[in-house]
């Protein structure tokens, strides 16, 4: 037994000695990642909070503002167009119970004249435009922009249409894949590995498993962006549908175990930029920024940049 701690303990220490110094200096054994973007500000769905979610009306509002990044979500209509919709089902969006796959885009219905915001519970937006936006026009319109799509459903014809488009407006460098499931990311990179990806679930979880054991320092990391919630949100502007997420203690947890600024820190020194959401009051804002995100995705993107260069001229 005396051999076993004279041999393995001071291995041990060796190895956490040597994975805290390269977490804090990763450019030893890796190249920073160079993205064609670098965004602070990112507007959640377009910036809801303030217009219309994802119609033409909501983007151009949002780049007026000053937006870095547009994040929006695509389905593909029965007769084979890219729309832009958070949701398959237009239930709660228009009212109409029924799926985008199973309309044509000439029978896509408008949204309603009001819709809740999500991510703040109680609050409505409005506009003039209630017309479901077409991917294209949001490429033809804001071909500089960074945009990233997340795709919520396996659907190899509407990944590869996505594909499309990118390459046709020659956006590779500036638009992120993203998506909550793994398959699916695994489906988006096969179809276009050139574009800069997000971290799914199971690849976020990898990360802290990889970081709490301490053997992020020496993985390889190919994601480009890390996209993830503000736990304090949870229960304050956002109501979970999961009732586990309802639980004080579950978000405590969640956020202790998560919000590890050491981590973010490490990322966006390998070149990986942080985004966390979906921060709608100043607040919320500040804390995101505090705990080591290099950006912050809002419905309100008045109120970020707002934010922003009060902070900015501040600093």
């Amino acid at each position: 037994m005396s051999s076993f701690f004279y041999f393995v303990l001071p291995a041990l220490g060796g190895y956490t000695l040597t994975s805290l110094y390269l977490l804090r200096n990763p450019h030893i054994l890796h190249r920073r990642k160079r993205t064609a973007f670098f965004c602070t500000h990112i507007s959640h769905r377009g910036g809801c909070g303030e217009r219309i979610e994802g119609t033409m009306e909501a983007f151009t509002h949002a780049v007026e503002q000053g937006t870095h990044m547009l994040e929006l979500d695509c389905h593909l209509t029965r007769d084979g167009h890219v729309v832009v919709s958070h949701d398959e089902n237009l239930l709660r969006q228009t009212g109409h119970d029924i799926n985008i796959s199973s309309l044509n885009l000439q029978d896509l219905p408008l949204y309603k004249e009001k819709l809740e915001v999500t991510f703040y519970a109680g609050h409505y937006s409005s506009g003039a435009d209630r017309t479901i936006a077409l991917l294209e026009d949001v490429f033809k319109k804001f071909p500089h922009i960074p945009v990233s799509i997340e795709i919520k459903e396996y659907n190899c014809q509407l990944i590869r249409k996505v594909s499309d488009l990118v390459q046709q407006y020659n956006r590779e460098e500036v638009t992120v894949w993203a998506s909550v499931d793994g398959s699916i990311m695994e489906e988006c990179r096969r179809a276009n590995g050139s574009m800069p990806y997000s971290f799914s679930v199971s690849h976020g979880v990898l990360l802290l498993l990889l970081f709490y054991s301490g053997l992020l320092p020496f993985v390889p990391l190919g994601q480009s962006v890390l996209q993830f919630y503000l736990p304090r949100i949870f229960n304050r502007t956002f109501i979970p549908e999961k009732r586990i997420l309802r639980n004080r203690l579950v978000v405590s947890l969640l956020e202790k175990v998560t919000m590890r600024k050491s981590l973010f820190k490490h990322l966006a020194a390998r070149g990986i930029q942080v985004h966390l959401f979906v921060c709608n009051k100043d607040d919320d804002i500040k804390a995101a920024f505090d705990v080591g995100a290099t950006g912050v995705m809002s419905d309100y993107p008045t109120v970020l940049s707002r934010y922003l260069c009060r902070n900015t001229a501040q600093d």
